[in-house]
């Protein structure tokens, strides 16, 4: 018996060296939502790529036709006469707009500039071109004191924090604007190697030492609950921010459990491959169709 349970044993025990060597070695399978990272590797599910962010930029250009033409015959003008293939760019993205414009999309400045250039020089009486710019990024230094001002905070940087290297027209201040907590923060704008140093320090403002983080603000309606406009620009019906019920948030009496959003309704409808969000309602901090808004504006800005 004890013959037979030490072979019994040491069978065990490679099994277990076997699996363990054989999944450290067999790559790992998602589902059919995952997607593949832009700079290679292993592959994503969508929610860990809406989690952590996408870093790739895209540099984008809009075309309009000088004789007010349509946006596909602006698109068919392009496709005429420009061949990326001869000018070696690769087009990310091709989409028509209002107005007969059209949206370019490159990978890389170089090619855009390439583009721009050989479109100015094929189609200058029929075309214009307008290159995007990245905005700069905002910051908000939270809790500052109340001698704080949006016209002496660069001064003041300056002067109290020495070690930084901050000089005259590197902080843009924009508004300050005060919390539930009654609490008074401030939002500038900054360059790219600005705001990295930012982050990675904290700020001398008289007797207070300030935390900075990145601002980054979505506007929501508060008549239809949707997102980048305001109530008084709205032309939806009334949409309860909980429910998505056709009344106001004053009105509504359903339960937690009973929660919908109106933006992940709508988004869900438009892409059906995409999994559903949990129930949540509009006012939710943590809603996929809030994060994906947040993630396209720090796709546009110069980080």
């Amino acid at each position: 018996m004890k013959a037979d349970l030490e072979a019994s044993r040491g069978f065990m025990v490679k099994v277990h060296r076997e699996t363990s060597s054989s999944a450290t070695q067999e790559p790992a399978r998602f589902t059919a939502n995952a997607v593949n990272p832009p700079g290679g590797g292993g592959r994503k599910l969508f929610s860990e790529v809406l989690a952590n962010g996408c870093n790739a930029k895209g540099f984008k250009m809009t075309v309009t036709s000088k004789d007010n033409q349509t946006s596909e015959k602006t698109k068919e003008i392009l496709k005429t006469n420009i061949n990326p293939t001869t000018i070696k760019v690769g087009i990310n993205a091709l989409k028509t707009l209002r107005n007969g414009r059209v949206l370019i999309e490159t990978n890389t400045k170089e090619e855009l500039q390439t583009l721009g250039k050989d479109i100015n020089d094929k189609c200058r009486d029929r075309l214009e071109t307008h290159t995007h710019k990245l905005r700069n990024p905002r910051l908000v230094i939270l809790n500052i004191p109340d001698d704080i001002t949006t016209s002496n905070i660069e001064e003041t940087l300056i002067a109290l924090n020495r070690g930084l290297n901050l000089a005259n027209g590197n902080i843009n201040a924009k508004f300050i604007y005060v919390t539930k907590k009654h609490t008074r923060s401030l939002v500038v704008e900054v360059g790219a190697q600005v705001r990295n140093s930012l982050l990675q320090n904290k700020v001398k403002l008289g007797w207070i030492i300030c935390k900075i983080e990145d601002y980054v603000s979505v506007n929501r309606c508060f008549k239809c609950s949707r997102f980048n406009h305001r109530a008084r620009d709205c032309r939806g019906e009334e949409t309860c921010p909980l429910c998505a019920g056709r009344h106001r948030l004053r009105d509504c009496t359903a339960s937690p459990q009973e929660y919908k959003c109106v933006n992940c309704i709508t988004f869900t409808k438009f892409n059906p491959t995409k999994p559903a969000c949990p129930n949540h309602s509009s006012l939710d901090k943590k809603c996929s169709s809030l994060q994906a808004l947040k993630e396209k504006y720090r796709q546009n800005t110069n980080y």
